[in-house]
């Protein structure tokens, strides 16, 4: 693919960049060892000794959502039940670098690559109970904290479905004709119809890899909150079809609550949309195992289509 893309960087964060960012302006963890851990399509993520990961903006872009991430996550403490990113250092860029950073806890665990069926169900009511929690946070006061409302249009299923034919283009040369096939009849039937507005405080990004999961593939953390959002629940409901097999998703809805079936569609093609754009990118950069488990979500989320 290559080209100009969205996860393309305008500014590459070396270890030597990060060290030397980190040790002067926070003296305390400077005796620390960095090393990187990976990019993201925003953010460059150092490990930094054994308890903290600093996240630095690769785009402009980047750089709302990161101090909105400072100000907002400290105020999730009371609404979220599992580990998170709540951020602990603050720190500010130069003429090297012209962009503010933060530092978090380091959470223990990896990315839910390659997990059985039965460990995704032992998660359902983890993430049910999370996304519960986290959809009552009042809205006012994610409006009077500068969250904006669906800055991505992710609600848009029309916009959606013909960008994912586009994207479906893309990988054609990428994909089984059987796996091809099931995802052109999944949008060429797709109804487009808008569906109604609702207004929740959402992770607004969630998937796999801002989910870690423990030894035992159980949900242990939530990372990389710079989409936080005030839009419709779908958006974060998608887990229910990217990450959990078809028979785990009524015990889902009985810990959440039941949900009508236009948000149950749009839920369900974000969970396809996002491993889409994700698949592209770990084609561009080589990494194999992501985009087999992009492909892998695919074909979960479609598979009680």
């Amino acid at each position: 693919m290559g080209g100009s893309n969205l996860w393309d960087p305008e500014w590459e964060v070396s270890e030597g960049l990060a060290r030397k960012f980190i040790s002067s302006q926070f003296p305390q963890l400077a005796h620390l060892t960095i090393h990187k851990l990976g990019y993201g399509w925003d953010n460059t993520v150092y490990r930094v000794g054994d308890e903290f990961v600093f996240r630095f903006p690769r785009r402009k872009v980047a750089i709302a959502p990161l101090q909105m991430e400072g100000k907002i996550l400290p105020m999730l403490e009371a609404y979220i039940p599992i580990p998170y990113s709540k951020p602990l250092f603050f720190g500010e860029g130069d003429y090297e670098y012209p962009a503010p950073f933060l530092g978090y806890p380091y959470l223990i665990g990896k990315f839910p690559i390659g997990l059985t069926d039965e460990q995704r169900t032992l998660s359902a009511p983890i993430l049910a109970r999370f996304l519960k929690r986290l959809h009552t946070f009042p809205v006012q006061l994610a409006v009077e904290s500068g969250i904006q409302f669906d800055h991505r249009n992710l609600t848009d299923i029309a916009l959606r479905k013909e960008k994912m034919l586009i994207f479906l283009a893309d990988l054609r040369a990428h994909i089984s004709d059987e796996d091809y096939q099931a995802m052109a009849d999944y949008l060429h039937e797709l109804n487009t119809e808008p569906v109604e507005p609702s207004h929740i405080f959402l992770h607004g990004d969630l998937h796999f890899k801002n989910m870690l999961v423990d030894e035992q593939g159980l949900i242990s953390g939530i990372i990389d909150w710079g989409d936080m959002n005030i839009g419709h629940p779908a958006c974060d409901l998608n887990v229910v079809y990217s990450f959990l097999p078809p028979g785990a998703r009524a015990s889902f809805f009985a810990e959440y609550g039941e949900v009508d079936e236009e948000t149950k569609r749009l839920a369900r093609l974000i969970a396809v949309y996002i491993p889409m754009l994700i698949w592209m990118q770990a084609i561009d950069d080589h990494e194999a195992a992501v985009a087999e488990e992009a492909k892998t979500i695919i074909a979960r989320a479609l598979a009680d289509a």
